[in-house]
């Protein structure tokens, strides 16, 4: 069975579980890398060398003479020459002493005998000391166990990428983990994504990341291009890194993911630009990058002479708009600078920075000024707090285009003014962080697309405007997206009732569920609205809004055109099997959802997109595996992953709870279900039969206490023992799991298989759809709600408790003569 994703991600999370504890994530993640790294380039070198030798015999060479000529260089060409010395096997039987030096000799005759890996291996040291001592031998020969237990050919793959996306994934586990420092190489995701999509890279681009990281832009670029019809390995993917440990990770990364042509260089981007051609800055298409926040600009030490020894290169040309104060904690601007000098005419750039350059003064000011003079700044987007590793603060996003020789470089519209996005409520909370959710990225990227002003979310600005306001860009200053203020009816404060007018700033979220908000109230007066007698308490006013027959019509409504868009759609996904690429697949699923779902009503514009991105981005590696190995091979990949983890103890997934085994095995998921829940009963029962006799003021064991319901002692016994017969009965029944789970699977054909597949992502599509349309619904609720909770209670009822009260206590004082 081919190697899958969940099964490769766990493996490396284990292999991770080894070092853990002896030191944190940033200490350790090189190690694991390397490790993998050189796995894979053995497997493959293992691979090509088998077909030399069997190419050298079908030639009639002897022995002696295959494995000579399976030793020479020129055979693999195409992938790295793997020396005798850094082969997996050598490892595996000789590496038991010193194996931190073994690890070390076979990354450095791996990078020796391969000049696209000059330096890229070397910053990886086994050997080095963590704390007091270094990883004993015997951790280190459990990683190389570890990683023995998967072939890495791309033959074993369920789909071609696979390695490139564990690999990513074990990079976010590892920011994870490492928390601050986790900032320092790894970029959230979801904001990657958004940043590539304002930028739009196309195959004819070069595109560059300053402070490359881990090169994820680059790599998601990349993937844009490739979803867009493109080849993205045949992009100009350039990238700058400080950090020699991050850098080797990068361009192991971008090995990793089938891009051997990325240029990435190690150097201090702001001191030692390195892309350099003919003494002159390369020029990009593209820039997206996401630098260190208010990092030092240069520092003030001196030489013997008193000369600053800070020497940046390029400098009048790279930041003619002004520097800041050598050894200031504010950067920022100079690597904007950077960007903008390295941009080609016209070409655009997107990067995250904090929101202190948009509003600092002294030097950072005069930069602003200049560059909104230049006509280069395009939009600026406010980010949610909490997006980032390492930081609670907010963030923000600038567009920038550059200028075409004399002249702006912006679209004719759009010349001579700025947008502001205020997006800083666009998110989901997170275990640790926030999250931009697909709606999220859709609206504010169709935003900028459109350049458009959508109230209490963005503003057009002109640059004269600007300023005259100091050009200050405080986002909120110009896109102001506080909420209004909760409006308070005195009157119905004092005598109740709902006011209409309140009712009818609301008459639009209404008219999109089909709600008549008469169904829940009567009229009162003219201005005033009463909630209908039969709501008498809070609790019915929820169930009241959920059943009324207006708001079910239109959210089934959804429903009933989901299902037709679905019926003709979906043979679109079962088509990928054996095609080359899914070109074009997710805008075309894109458009005709949304033609389909918002005239509907009930969800807006961007949570309908934002369905199909969702759905998107969950089932991408499916369709992957779909088009490599056909929807059976789908199944198959599900169900390697499902046994996998059943065998894995420290798994905390519940295979039971896999979608392929809802849909295939139903009628025995609900069986023991029902056992389970028969055990729950009687356990329950026998417990509240036997008396908790706890303990004595003494210690001793208390008596139980006379008034408990005697049981009778049979009756005990024989729940006992149903309870002991349940238990057997369960554990016989989930022995037979994997027996019958590979029955139901061997038995599909690829038809069959492919209308599962459709079956169970229908299921995932429509399980997100419910949660959008349970998310509008409440805001009704909430609605109808929160009058409850303002009105319900005049100064009328308080004022009878009140008077009730002092009554009951008159009385009472009277009672006892004090009055």
């Amino acid at each position: 069975m081919p190697l899958t994703l969940p099964q490769l991600e766990r493996h490396l999370f284990k292999a991770a579980d080894i070092l853990r504890g002896k030191m944190d994530a940033s200490e350790f993640k090189e190690y694991i890398f390397g490790m993998l790294f050189l796995k894979r380039c053995s497997d493959v070198f293992d691979q090509r060398r088998e077909a030399v030798m069997a190419q050298e015999r079908a030639a009639g060479n002897d022995d002696i003479e295959v494995i000579k000529s399976a030793e020479l260089k020129r055979w693999y060409g195409q992938s790295f020459y793997v020396p005798p010395s850094s082969r997996w096997q050598y490892l595996v039987n000789e590496a038991h002493n010193d194996v931190g030096g073994f690890l070390n000799r076979a990354l450095g005759g791996l990078e020796s005998n391969n000049s696209s890996l000059a330096e890229v291996l070397e910053h990886i040291d086994f050997s080095r000391k963590v704390g007091q001592s270094k990883i004993p031998d015997i951790k280190l020969r459990q990683l190389i166990s570890h990683f023995s237990s998967y072939r890495l050919r791309n033959e074993d793959f369920e789909f071609p990428d696979l390695l490139g996306a564990a690999y990513e994934y074990l990079i976010g586990e590892f920011a994870d983990s490492a928390g601050k420092k986790g900032g320092e190489f790894y970029t959230p995701r979801s904001v990657v994504r958004m940043l590539v999509r304002l930028i739009k890279p196309e195959q004819h681009h070069s595109i560059y990341d300053p402070c490359v990281g881990s090169g994820g832009m680059l790599i998601l670029a990349k993937e844009y291009i490739d979803e867009h019809g493109g080849d993205g390995t045949r992009a100009d993917l350039c990238g700058q890194e400080a950090n020699g440990t991050v850098w080797s990770i990068a361009k192991m990364n971008m090995l990793l993911h089938g891009i051997s042509s990325a240029d990435l260089r190690n150097e201090d981007t702001l001191a030692e630009p390195q892309h350099v051609e003919s003494g002159e800055l390369m020029r990009f298409d593209r820039v997206l990058s996401n630098p260190p926040f208010s990092i030092n600009w240069g520092t003030t030490d001196t030489d013997r002479n008193g000369q600053n020894v800070w020497a940046p290169r390029f400098s009048a040309e790279r930041f003619k708009y002004g520097q800041v104060p050598l050894g200031a904690k504010k950067a920022d601007l100079m690597f904007l600078q950077h960007m903008v000098a390295v941009l080609r005419d016209g070409g655009l750039l997107a990067t995250v920075m904090p929101h202190g350059v948009l509003f600092r003064g002294g030097e950072e000011r005069s930069i602003r000024a200049a560059m909104i003079k230049a006509d280069l700044l395009e939009a600026v987007i406010g980010l949610p707090a909490g997006l980032f590793y390492g930081t609670g603060i907010p963030a923000c996003v600038l567009v920038m285009r550059q200028r075409q020789g004399n002249h702006s470089g912006k679209p004719a519209e759009r010349q001579g003014k700025v947008l502001f996005i205020n997006a800083d409520r666009e998110y989901a909370e997170g275990r640790a962080q926030n999250h931009l959710l697909p709606e999220h990225i859709e609206k504010i990227v169709n935003t900028y697309e459109n350049f458009a002003e959508v109230p209490g979310f963005s503003a057009i600005v002109s640059n004269a405007t600007l300023a005259e306001n100091d050009h200050n860009l405080n986002i909120r200053r110009y896109a102001d997206n506080a909420p209004p203020p909760e409006p308070h009816d005195v009157r119905a404060h004092l005598l109740g009732g709902v006011p209409k007018a309140e009712v009818q700033a609301k008459a639009a979220l209404f008219a999109a569920h089909g709600l008549d908000p008469l169904a829940l109230f009567v009229e009162r007066d003219a201005h005033y609205v009463d909630f209908r007698p039969e709501l008498a308490t809070r609790q019915t006013v929820k169930p009241a809004v959920e059943t009324n027959a207006g708001l079910m019509a239109r959210e089934q409504a959804v429903r009933d055109a989901f299902d037709a868009w679905w019926q003709a759609h979906s043979p679109r996904i079962t088509a990928l099997a054996g095609a080359p690429s899914f070109v074009g697949l997710r805008s075309e699923l894109l458009h005709s959802f949304s033609a389909a779902l918002e005239p509907a009503g009930v969800l807006g514009r961007f949570q309908v997109r934002g369905i199909v991105a969702g759905f998107w981005d969950d089932a991408k590696y499916e369709f992957m595996t779909l088009m490599a190995r056909g929807a059976k091979g789908v199944v198959d990949a599900w169900r390697t992953s499902i046994l996998t983890a059943m065998d894995d103890e420290q798994s905390k997934h519940n295979p039971l709870d896999h979608k392929l085994v809802k849909f295939l095995l139903a009628e025995f998921v609900e069986a023991l279900a029902n056992l389970e829940a028969r055990k729950a009963e009687r356990d329950s029962q026998i417990k509240a039969a036997t008396p908790d006799k706890g303990t004595g003021e003494d210690g001793e064991e208390a008596e139980p206490s006379g008034d408990e319901p005697a049981v009778d002692e049979a009756q005990l016994k024989e729940w006992k023992r149903q309870l002991g017969a349940l238990k057997k009965e369960i554990k016989a029944k989930e022995q037979t799991f994997a027996q019958r789970l590979n029955a139901a699977v061997d038995a599909l054909d690829e038809a069959g298989a492919a209308a599962l597949l459709l079956a169970i992502l229908r299921n995932d599509m429509q399980v997100i759809l419910e949660r959008y349309i349970s998310a509008q619904r409440q805001q009704v609720v909430a609605a109808f709600e929160n009058w409850w909770d303002k009105y319900r209670v005049t100064l009328t009822d308080i004022e009878a408790k009140r008077d009730g009260a002092a009554a009951i206590l008159k009385d009472f004082l009277r009672g006892l003569r004090y009055v």
